[in-house]
């Protein structure tokens, strides 16, 4: 069924001047002149197809038209108010959904999760595998993890890294190229071949070979000891960012996740 359409304003300025009982007052009240609220009054009548107050030797009058109206009226707004709270009440929860591709969730998210989550036990969060693709409406996202050279459509925070490190066992092994899906090519192709970034950090402590990936994503396998890093970190234009539409962003929960997961 097709909504009518509501005139909010002029209804706002109905109630005030009902209240009242004077246009002085009820423009003090909304900070416009007597004027306004005047030609407001005046507009609504026109489009309600009735007189809402008469001006009598004892001053303003409700028509028992505006009087039949009235208590709905203000119903309404309370339950505009009520559905205002419900929405802004989003602002304090503590759930969070975040979609991140398998490895980043795997080998830097979820460690960093379980640290906040630690320190503020009521926090829950739902993860999702992300791809490029993934719809915030749809998914009803607080926050993702992107590759790319910025945040794109959304607002975003880059993720700090060195780059691209090549990676391998420290007892050795393989001395193949280990390939995944974004990994630079190499000289004479690869031996092994994995789907991510993160299983090519784990095929190469396993010792099949090195592999070339995100610093951030090895930086933990780095320091535990269970890859050692071969040459220098190599620069790439290309990160990681955390995104998210404008009012998803600016929501107090999602500044506050930003924060700590880039602290």
């Amino acid at each position: 069924m097709k909504r009518t359409h509501l005139p909010l304003n002029g209804l706002r300025v109905l109630d005030a001047a009902a209240r009242h009982l004077s246009f002085t007052r009820a423009a003090d009240e909304l900070a416009v002149t007597p004027a306004a609220v005047g030609q407001q009054i005046r507009a609504l009548e026109d489009t309600l197809g009735v007189v809402l107050f008469r001006r009598t030797t004892r001053g303003l009058e409700l028509t028992p038209e505006a009087e039949a109206g009235l208590a709905p009226l203000r119903d309404g707004f309370l339950q505009f108010e009520e559905a205002v709270r419900a929405m802004q009440a989003g602002q304090s929860s503590k759930s969070l959904t975040i979609a991140a591709p398998r490895d980043v969730t795997e080998k830097w998210l979820m460690p960093r999760l379980a640290e906040i989550a630690a320190r503020d036990p009521d926090l829950r969060f739902a993860l999702l595998a992300a791809d490029e693709s993934i719809d915030f409406t749809e998914a009803n996202l607080d926050l993702a993890v992107r590759w790319g050279a910025g945040p794109g459509e959304h607002e975003g925070e880059a993720l700090g890294s060195a780059g691209m490190v090549t990676v391998a066992s420290p007892n050795g092994g393989g001395a193949g190229a280990i390939a995944w899906p974004g990994a630079p090519s190499e000289e004479g192709g690869s031996t092994f071949r994995v789907a991510d970034a993160g299983l090519a950090i784990d095929a190469a402590a396993a010792g099949l070979g090195r592999a070339t990936v995100p610093e951030l994503l090895a930086a933990a396998d780095i320091a535990a000891g269970r890859v050692v890093v071969l040459g220098e970190a190599k620069a790439v234009r290309a990160g990681y960012w955390l995104v998210a539409p404008l009012p998803q962003w600016r929501q107090k929960k999602v500044r506050a996740l930003v924060d700590a997961l880039t602290a």
